[in-house]
């Protein structure tokens, strides 16, 4: 009763202060909604790794970043992951489905990448997560020390969390965006893509951070 007696008398005698924290929780709050894009896309300085491994998604443009990077001499070879989606599920009707590996693959040749430099690496995946384990078992296996991981702009920073939280103890992570996707960091409220790029990799982060209880749905 006290507290409810003193309150609004408080805000009655010094209305100009209150208003002006509440304009300054606001400016902040609005100011930290517009910089989610920058702060996403959190890009390692470039440096020579043992390989460089493509995170499936957005064809073309990170095979060929990984192929722009080989071919400046930043790593001997490219690895692959592959995922038995959408392939299982086309096979039911038998449609035939080559892999987003076969294309990517067919890419980086196009790009001067030997054949003997590209690796398709085994498990198959699903997600994200999937992959930073995959890498990080071939990095462990092949008793090497770096890798290169080549993903979207606005999805490095969740790469990197992820590979702190799975893979980090079988060795280091550059984690490089690839250009030409179209993301804009600054104004990436103004596209639905891009505002949906950021709302789901703000939801993969929450759920990085909290330890990854939401796993994939199960087909």
């Amino acid at each position: 009763m006290i507290f409810a007696t003193i309150l609004p008398n408080a805000v009655a005698r010094k209305p100009r202060l209150w208003l002006s924290i509440i304009g300054s929780i606001f400016f902040f709050v609005l100011l930290a909604f517009l910089s989610l894009g920058r702060w996403l896309d959190k890009e390692d300085p470039p440096q020579k790794a043992a390989a460089i491994a493509v995170l499936s998604g957005r064809m073309p443009s990170r095979a060929l970043e990984a192929a722009r990077l080989y071919n400046l001499g930043y790593a001997p070879q490219v690895w692959l992951s592959y995922s038995v989606e959408p392939g299982a599920t086309l096979e039911k009707y038998s449609v035939p489905y080559a892999g987003e590996e076969f294309y990517d693959r067919l890419l980086l040749l196009h790009q001067g990448v030997p054949d003997s430099a590209i690796h398709v690496l085994a498990p198959p995946i699903v997600n994200t997560a999937d992959e930073m384990r995959t890498f990080g078992q071939a990095l462990r296996k092949e008793n090497l020390h770096r890798i290169i991981l080549v993903t979207s702009k606005v999805h490095t920073r969740r790469a990197a969390v992820l590979w702190q939280h799975l893979s980090a103890r079988d060795g280091e992570a550059i984690v490089r965006g690839a250009s030409g996707e179209g993301y804009d960091s600054v104004f990436w409220w103004r596209t639905s893509g891009n505002a949906l790029d950021v709302v789901r990799e703000v939801l993969g982060l929450l759920n990085a951070w909290a330890g990854l209880p939401l796993q994939p749905a199960k087909s």
